[in-house]
């Protein structure tokens, strides 16, 4: 199914969600359902991928599996800081009780797992549209 996906989306990166098959598996149900348009990583994780999500990319989403689930095209790109995110940034992604709260608890662990967590560290904000369901 990916081969097939990547011919009729050439230059697509696939990937998942988060940093386990369970989040994975959450996530991708979220974007599915319309509730999650946005994402982002730490500038430092970002800048270390040799492919990168460029606005107008198409992206397969694979689930926990790694089993493409839907395809999303990102809408844009911007930098911010981990301190700036504000609530409706926090509401784009689509998580938990969509509070900011919640936001900056989970994305710190996140962090911190990946171990680039500061509070003023700059972040790859990214908003996207769901194209397609598999």
């Amino acid at each position: 199914m990916l081969e097939q996906l990547k011919i009729i989306y050439p230059n697509a990166l696939a990937w998942p969600f988060g940093d386990s098959a369970e989040l994975a598996n959450q996530l991708a149900a979220l974007v599915i359902a319309g509730k999650k348009v946005a994402s982002c990583g730490s500038l430092q994780s970002w800048s270390a991928d040799a492919l990168k999500p460029q606005p107008g990319g198409y992206n397969i989403i694979l689930n926990g599996e790694n089993q493409p689930v839907c395809v999303i095209r990102t809408t844009g790109l911007f930098l911010t800081r981990f301190d700036r995110v504000t609530p409706e940034m926090a509401m784009l992604e689509g998580e938990g009780d969509l509070s900011l709260d919640h936001w900056k608890r989970e994305h710190q662990r996140f962090f911190q797992q990946e171990g680039y967590f500061q509070p003023d560290m700059e972040l790859i904000f990214e908003t996207f549209q769901l194209v397609e369901v598999i």
